[in-house]
């Protein structure tokens, strides 16, 4: 946890104040923490994490029933998988500067542990799962639907940027496009891959992640504000 980042402050940030707060600070609690203590070791999110994972899924299904009465199931299916994939949720992690609260080991945290979208987008999880036991099912609803519902038209164009991207490019502007792998870095069980989007011979956009898909989702995204910010509308589910 980074000085000035306090359990006070994230409740501030979230709108919501524990009743049991070391829900929060298990939540925030990556597993290397917790093996570095050698007494009265903290608990770690995993379980919360577990927990969370099941009350999003079932909060984004209803928001997708509900928004999309027209959307067949399987579409629904890949909506919602895109919501709350882990690149989407560390997105919307983000917003929060949730990596700047997690208690993180000093091997993890040397080695870029605060930034990794594999923990953060954990962590979202975990901070839903202990809302919805410290407070139930309403309170964790009312998180998702401000950090992970909220300001979908940007948020959409991320959750299904490639195939928004490919729509636009080839549907629309009639030109071909590819991806191309620009660098990869790290050890072999922890990479971080960076690929740009091309339209041609112009170069759309560029993103990183841990895989080849994550950098590419994000690189689509980038192209797709470029290109709205050119005067072109997207699908809307």
């Amino acid at each position: 946890m980074i000085k000035g980042y306090t359990l006070q402050v994230l409740e501030e940030r979230i709108g919501y104040k524990f009743k049991n707060r070391g829900l929060l600070q298990q939540a925030l609690t990556h597993s290397s923490f917790s093996n570095e203590q050698k007494i009265n070791r903290a608990k770690h999110y995993e379980r919360l994490e577990f927990l969370g994972d099941a009350v999003l899924e079932v909060s984004v299904s209803e928001f997708l029933y509900k928004e999309y009465p027209h959307m067949p199931e399987g579409e629904l299916t890949k909506l919602r998988a895109a919501m709350v994939c882990e690149p989407s949720l560390a997105f919307c992690a983000r917003d929060l500067e949730l990596g700047q609260f997690i208690r993180l080991g000093r091997g993890e945290e040397s080695t870029g542990g605060r930034a990794r979208e594999s923990i953060t987008s954990d962590v979202m999880e975990a901070v839903i799962g202990a809302i919805y036991l410290d407070g139930g099912m309403s309170f964790a609803r009312a998180f998702i639907d401000r950090f992970v519902l909220s300001d979908l038209e940007d948020k959409s164009l991320f959750y299904d940027s490639k195939s928004n991207l490919q729509e636009l490019i080839q549907g629309k502007l009639k030109k071909e496009f590819h991806y191309e792998l620009l660098d990869e870095y790290g050890p072999e069980h922890d990479k971080t891959f960076v690929v740009e989007v091309v339209m041609e011979t112009e170069e759309l956009g560029k993103g990183e992640g841990r895989t080849k898909k994550a950098a590419e989702q994000k690189a689509a995204y980038e192209a797709l504000l470029l290109l709205r910010d050119r005067g072109y509308v997207f699908k809307k589910h």
